[in-house]
């Protein structure tokens, strides 16, 4: 039976401010501070990439030790300190495997070993935790890299005294990274031969790992509820969706959450002026900061539409550089911050050459200027082709930034729009819209340019995305049920 204090290993890949590349790291370093706070005793585990710094590695505890088919890799485990908590984080050192300048690969290219990386990690992980004495009632693993963590429990670690019985939770954060590499490579992860049969870890001659999480964990979970149905369908299911709807009565979807003391207007230390619901007059300052930051003119009274996002074909941004063309004549400015596909990025680079007043871009990742885009932008434009949950819409809407989203996935679930029901009850909080067409989403924006000049309509759905809550205490509850749940499922 678990102790009174649910115990609970949170595996991730990624935790922002150590290392990020999406969302899976912002909900990394939220979540487990919900958990604790909710009572759970929960430690992260990551690999100790070379990326994170120095003076976050801990101090080593142990060496770890990981069969993997005809050899045998020797690490260490590190115990440090979650940043700004004092949550327990275990570190997975070696040098091989996580000692590279990226932690998955150079730009859109992956190492060819990445699979052998983090069947290493799991196995690692697995070797290492019961030697620090705390050893937890669940896992809850997170997302590909951690995927082979249910497998070895459910087949190597079948009868161990220690893992036998573990429940594992695993979280898909998004279905299109799975953990799929050539057969060839499935002999260096130390995963069974016998487990390379479609039921499994085979899927159209190649191994895939994800595949293998969702056969052998003891519940699913996605990052919303619709996305969480999508997934069992053929246009998003992603060749795996016939698995997924066998497996529906273990699957269900919990809507990320947002960390209200890293994201509040009010107190963000990013901004240059704070605001909140009952004084907005920052808001204008940070407009401001904005454009100046971004090289556009200084004119409050034009839309602002602010994008953070990594730059792929996921996100629709494609279709971003299209819409504008459509809109070159209009009156509005357009800044846009992230990285991703280099054919997107030049895309969209070339359109603020073109347009150097109205479109202001910059192909980087920065903390602070993400937390800028927030508070000055007057929309945020999500035109996501399929999103499991988003974070930047949940965020806008805390900033009074009125989110621009298709209706797909978690976008769908957390922003109202403002259709004929949701204006006559006063509750719309943006503006959704619904074909994959660059004509789409032109429309959309328009609709926020013809709000943006009826100041009341526009400042009455402003602030009811901001009265909105997406605390973490919400879904933390659900997360805590499921870990129940699982509990006595096994």
């Amino acid at each position: 039976m678990p102790s009174e204090k649910m115990k609970v290993l949170f595996v991730t890949s990624e935790m922002t401010p150590l290392l990020t590349t999406g969302g899976l790291a912002e909900v990394a370093q939220a979540l487990p501070r919900a958990l604790q706070r909710e009572g759970c005793d929960v430690r992260i585990v990551m690999p100790c990439y070379a990326a994170i710094p120095q003076a976050h590695h801990g101090e080593p505890y142990c060496m770890c030790v990981a069969e993997m088919g005809s050899k045998t890799e020797h690490g260490q485990l590190r115990v440090s300190t979650a940043p700004d908590s004092d949550i327990p984080l275990y570190l997975i050192e070696h040098e091989g495997y996580f000692g590279r300048k990226y932690p998955y690969g150079a730009g859109a290219y992956e190492y060819p070993d990445n699979a052998e990386r983090f069947c290493f990690f799991s196995l690692a992980l697995l070797h290492a935790i019961p030697q620090t004495g705390w050893v937890p009632d669940i896992i809850h693993c997170h997302d590909w890299h951690a995927s082979p963590i249910p497998t070895f429990l459910r087949t190597r670690y079948a009868y161990d005294p220690i893992w036998g019985k573990t429940p594992v939770l695993f979280t898909i954060h998004n279905l299109a990274f799975q953990g799929r590499y050539d057969a060839e490579k499935y002999a260096n992860t130390g995963l069974s031969p016998e487990l390379f049969h479609p039921e499994a870890l085979e899927y159209r001659g190649d191994m895939n790992l994800m595949k293998g999480a969702v056969a052998f964990s003891t519940k699913l979970s996605t990052v919303s509820p619709r996305y969480s149905r999508e997934i069992q369908t053929l246009e998003y299911g992603c060749g795996l969706d016939g698995m997924l709807k066998s497996r529906s009565a273990d699957l269900c979807g919990i809507l990320n959450g947002v960390d209200y003391s890293l994201w509040s207007p009010a107190t963000d230390p990013h901004l240059p002026a704070n605001y909140t619901l009952k004084d907005m007059a920052g808001k204008k300052t940070c407009k401001q900061a904005l454009q100046k930051a971004f090289g556009l003119p200084e004119e409050e009274d034009t839309p602002l539409f602010g994008i953070v996002s990594r730059l792929y074909w996921q996100k629709g941004l494609d279709l971003l550089a299209q819409a504008m063309e459509k809109l070159a004549d209009e009156s509005l400015q357009v800044v846009v911050l992230g990285t991703g596909d280099p054919a997107v990025e030049q895309q969209l680079a070339e359109l603020g050459r073109r347009y150097p007043n109205k479109y202001g871009v910059r192909i980087e990742f920065d903390r602070a200027l993400s937390h800028l885009v927030q508070g000055g932008s007057d929309f945020c434009v999500m035109p996501s082709r399929y999103e499991p949950c988003g974070l930047s819409q949940l965020y806008a809407m805390a900033y009074g930034t009125i989110p621009i989203v298709r209706r797909t996935g978690g976008l769908a679930d957390s922003v109202r729009d403002m259709n004929a029901v949701h204006n006559r009850q006063g509750n719309a909080t943006g503006i959704v819209f619904v074909p994959q067409t660059p004509a789409a989403l032109a429309r959309a924006m328009r609709r926020g340019l013809e709000l943006y000049e009826t100041p009341e309509n526009f400042a009455a759905v402003q602030r009811t995305g901001m009265q909105e809550d997406f605390s973490w205490k919400r879904s933390c509850k659900a997360y805590l049920d499921l870990y129940k749940e699982a509990m006595q499922a096994v």
